[in-house]
């Protein structure tokens, strides 16, 4: 929703003082500018890109759009489902969770929480964990290392999305360059002719070069540190969880390891204790 207002007011600022300018909009409207530029920029980013990392873009550019997902409701979720796990484990023994981390989507426990299993990768982060936990394959003490081995890699792939946004952001002006001088060459051609028409072709000229620097500094490259917010965001997610589950790995008790997690939530979306409180309380009843 703010990506959405954020691009009208830059478009709206930009046409607005243009027309109180006395600036004609019709000029503007050079479809072949829109044609070299664009087309240009897509046929880069896809020449510069794998195809995962393009499918990745999409989906992410799709998302930047939406509201962010990881809310102060989000996060009174996830420590619900963090406790109830822990708590079953603490009476029941770590064998007690194999049938539901073998199909989250069919755990009594996990499927109670929609939002919660939504997060495809927290999910799975924390069903894997508590998999090694179960087999008792890695030593406590090597835990962090693989927790953060995973988290390492998952922001490495998710960083290249961003960065191939920004670099074709970043290609805009010389795109709106190359077709200005393509507006040149063309008005070249009819410097006999009369000056109106050659001011009108010279306009539409320059009118590629506006466009490549609009596209890169208000509209392209904002919208990609927009989507590396929303990869952020994902990632403090996701480190509440390896807190959590670094605390349980210690034997602590579960209310003990869904604080450890809860203080590791940004202070504006953090539950206070009191609510934390009151969301165990629910699930210890």
């Amino acid at each position: 929703m703010f990506q959405i207002i954020g691009l009208v007011v830059v478009l709206g600022s930009v046409i607005a003082g243009y027309v109180l300018h006395h600036g004609k909009l019709a000029v503007l409207w050079q479809p072949t500018e829109f044609i070299i530029i664009g087309g240009a920029g897509i046929g880069a980013f896809i020449l510069a890109n794998p195809p995962t990392v393009i499918k990745q873009s999409i989906s992410a550019s799709i998302g930047a759009l939406k509201p962010n997902p990881f809310t102060k409701k989000s996060y009174g979720e996830l420590l619900q489902v963090l406790f109830e796990v822990f708590q079953t484990a603490r009476k029941d023994g770590l064998i007690a969770l194999e049938p539901h981390i073998e199909d989250p989507k069919k755990s009594a426990i996990f499927s109670k929480y929609k939002g919660f299993l939504h997060h495809h990768h927290a999910v799975v982060f924390l069903c894997d964990t508590l998999k090694v936990l179960l087999t008792g394959a890695v030593e406590d003490h090597h835990l962090a290392e693989i927790l953060d081995l995973d988290l390492e890699r998952h922001h490495e792939e998710e960083h290249q999305v961003p960065s191939a946004i920004t670099t074709m952001g970043d290609a805009m002006p010389g795109f709106g360059i190359v077709a200005a001088v393509l507006g040149v060459v063309i008005t070249m051609g009819s410097i006999g002719g009369a000056a109106s028409e050659i001011g009108n072709k010279v306009a539409a000229a320059l009118v590629g070069t506006f466009l490549g620097i609009l596209l890169a500094y208000g509209m392209i490259g904002p919208f990609a540190k927009s989507v590396e917010a929303r990869q952020r965001a994902e990632g403090q997610y996701m480190a509440c969880i390896r807190t959590a589950l670094l605390s349980f790995a210690r034997g602590d008790a579960p209310m003990t390891c869904v604080e450890f997690a809860r203080r590791n939530i940004e202070p504006a979306d953090r539950p206070s204790f009191a609510e934390l409180e009151g969301l165990t309380r629910k699930k210890a009843a």
